[in-house]
């Protein structure tokens, strides 16, 4: 196991929507693995394989307070999403220094694959949530900033732009 490099913005891999994953081999595995070893290092509740450069649809998230209990996902969708809001502050390590409040639906079901190669619904509520829409963004080809205004998003990104010259 390993941890991975980030992409950094604007990285065009960020802004393409990841490839679905066939079958779950011994290599997924793999990257599942180092992605829960770059995911535990930032440290994070989620990450997605394009955030590494992985152009397939694969997810971690562990949203656990003892941590250790990361879920593997591979081609998530999510089937229903609550009603209820939730807003968080949310931030990407491809967009180091960057963070902003965003407002999704409180809980969602989701289906994919697992490691052992089943097909899974899950529920998933509040952190846990957030953080599954948060990574099946990454695989649409979208970040956080995205669900902002046009005005706020483009803001973060020229601050974001400047902070970058100036490291």
């Amino acid at each position: 196991m390993a941890k991975r490099a980030f992409l950094t913005w604007p990285d065009p891999r960020l802004r393409r929507p990841a490839a679905p994953v066939a079958e779950i081999t011994d290599e997924i595995r793999g990257t599942w693995d180092d992605m829960i070893d770059t995911m535990e290092a930032m440290p994070g509740v989620g990450l997605a394989a394009p955030q590494i450069g992985v152009m397939l649809r694969l997810a971690v998230v562990d949203a656990s307070e003892a941590r250790g209990q990361a879920i593997r996902m591979g081609n998530p969708e999510i089937l229903h999403a609550s009603v209820k809001p939730r807003a968080h502050v949310e931030a990407s390590p491809n967009l180091p220094g960057i963070s902003a409040e965003i407002t999704r639906p409180r809980a969602v079901t989701v289906r994919f694959i697992d490691a052992a190669g089943e097909t899974v619904e899950r529920d998933f509520v509040d952190l846990w949530a957030t953080s599954v829409q948060h990574q099946i963004d990454h695989l649409d080809g979208r970040i956080f900033l995205d669900r902002l205004s046009r005005v706020k998003r483009d803001m973060m990104l020229r601050r974001f732009a400047k902070s970058a010259r100036t490291a």
